[in-house]
């Protein structure tokens, strides 16, 4: 009977610490981090301290019991390994969990994607706001050439690096982690096959990307673009200027200009590819790496010349003399006068 009792008192205090030990871990571990919308966005910029980071979870989580996350924080050694981020949550989490994930920095990348882009400032805009970096600190580190000159870029030719695509960013980069990122896609871009190509013919990558970004802005009909890279490399070779009305509408920075009249082909620019033989001092845009690949693979042919077809269908009439490339010009000019296009 004794034993009986004395088996009983003794159950009790185990009782007590199994029922301790489960309160405990359904506290630690049951879903006490609730989101508060269908999902939740906490930002905690570079350099945030543990009191910044808490109150952002605060702000865009609700959780049941703070004292206890704050708790759990400090066992985990959070306070000192704050992971600066973008960090999204979809589905509610235990104490545990939601400390793991942030003292792991394990945050969420997000998406840039740029395509016709035309000047550093345009391509700053695309990414400004997208990541940690805003716009004017994109576009600060890009108009200063000591950024980047030890990689062989100027101010006019540096958007060459930046291959119009969709890419995933850390949130909390900064405005050289952005460049840096891109320079590393542009060196792997330019892969052993294409530098060969254009080494065959005798452009560096910068200078094909010159002329990808001209055609981009010429052709609307992709099948066009190796044939029209074709004639601009013939240009080149013979000493005869480019000619591209694109480069005349970057000089003016007047991109709604339809048709290029005389009095635009007088701008000073060193973009006056009218005015200027060789290449202009940089690309005109992002240039498309269909625009590129159509320099690397442009049509080898004998035409010097091309004007807009008179049907406005997106093609053009190539031309070897300029007498005949006159006569197909002419025609143009009569439909975009008969279209009242006189700008």
């Amino acid at each position: 009977m004794k034993n009986n009792k004395l088996s009983y008192f003794l159950s009790i205090p185990s009782l007590i610490v199994i029922i301790s030990v489960f309160v405990v871990y359904r506290m630690l571990n049951g879903h006490n981090v609730k989101v508060i919308e269908p999902r939740s966005l906490i930002y905690i910029p570079e350099g945030s301290s543990y009191r910044m980071a808490l109150d952002s979870v605060e702000a865009h989580l609700s959780i049941k019991n703070i004292k206890v996350l704050e708790w759990v924080a400090e066992k985990k050694h959070y306070p000192t390994l704050i992971k600066p981020g973008r960090y999204v949550f979809d589905r509610n989490l235990s104490y545990l969990e939601l400390i793991n994930i942030l003292r792991s920095g394990r945050q969420t990348p997000v998406k840039i994607t740029f395509h016709n882009v035309r000047t550093l400032n345009e391509l700053a805009g695309k990414a400004g706001g997208r990541i940690e970096a805003d716009s004017s600190e994109i576009l600060a580190f890009l108009l200063d050439p000591g950024n980047y000159s030890s990689d062989g870029f100027t101010r006019e030719n540096v958007i060459s690096v930046f291959i119009p695509d969709t890419y995933e960013f850390f949130w909390n980069t900064s405005a050289k982690g952005f460049y840096s990122r891109m320079l590393k896609e542009y060196r792997k871009f330019w892969n052993d096959d294409r530098l060969a190509k254009a080494k065959e013919e005798n452009l560096d990558q910068v200078e094909v990307a010159i002329l990808a970004s001209i055609i981009d802005d010429e052709v609307a009909k992709p099948d066009e673009k190796p044939r029209i890279a074709g004639v601009y490399l013939n240009r080149l070779r013979r000493g005869i200027p480019l000619q591209a009305c694109p480069t005349i509408k970057f000089a003016l920075n007047d991109f709604t200009i339809t048709r290029v009249l005389k009095k635009y082909l007088e701008v000073d620019s060193p973009y006056n590819t009218y005015r200027h033989n060789g290449f202009p001092p940089g690309p005109i845009g992002c240039p498309t790496v269909e625009g590129i690949d159509a320099v690397l693979n442009a049509e080898k042919h004998d035409y010097l010349f091309f004007a807009a077809k008179a049907d406005f269908s997106g093609y053009h009439n190539f031309s070897r003399t300029l007498a005949e490339h006159n006569r197909y010009a002419a025609l143009y000019q009569k439909e975009l006068n008969k279209r009242r296009i006189f700008r």
